[in-house]
């Protein structure tokens, strides 16, 4: 992948996140409209194996090579699977708790696991110690979360 300037890295990275909160309420009336949470999340998820697979034949390179499958840690094809967890939370929950509630939930939980992903360098992240400063951001965070969803 190219290397991004952090002026651009950063807007896309904060419309990425904002685009986000669409998913969970697009789903949910997704679901209502269809019935069948198992089928509505089938149907989330047609449009982007369609869109990816149009990417990957129109920008085919670079093809995978036997050497960079044969590294690739067996739990790497399932963040996918990971992702998909999520979609079918929001369809199944965001109508029932609200979409402010939904996302910080689910955005609080991403930081704290994040937070533990940093701190011991799994999935093959580079360490980054906790620090007073992350700490306090993740007590705000729940306590962000706790007024929100009380509220």
């Amino acid at each position: 992948m190219q290397n991004f300037s952090a002026v651009w890295l950063y807007p896309i990275i904060l419309i990425a996140g904002a685009l986000q909160a669409w998913g969970p309420p697009m789903n949910n009336a997704l679901r209502e409209a269809i019935g069948n949470p198992w089928l509505a999340s089938v149907i989330s998820f047609l449009p982007v194996v369609f869109a990816l697979a149009c990417v990957a034949l129109c920008l085919p390179h670079p093809l995978p090579t036997a050497e960079g499958l044969a590294k690739m840690p067996w739990w790497a094809p399932l963040g996918g699977l990971i992702g998909a967890f999520a979609v079918v939370a929001g369809l199944m929950f965001v109508g029932q708790v609200g979409a402010g509630a939904f996302a910080g939930l689910t955005i609080t939980a991403n930081i704290l696991m994040s937070l533990v992903i940093d701190r011991f360098g799994l999935f093959g992240m580079t360490v980054h110690e906790l620090s007073a400063g992350r700490i306090a951001g993740a007590v705000l965070m729940v306590a962000g979360i706790t007024l929100i969803s009380k509220f």
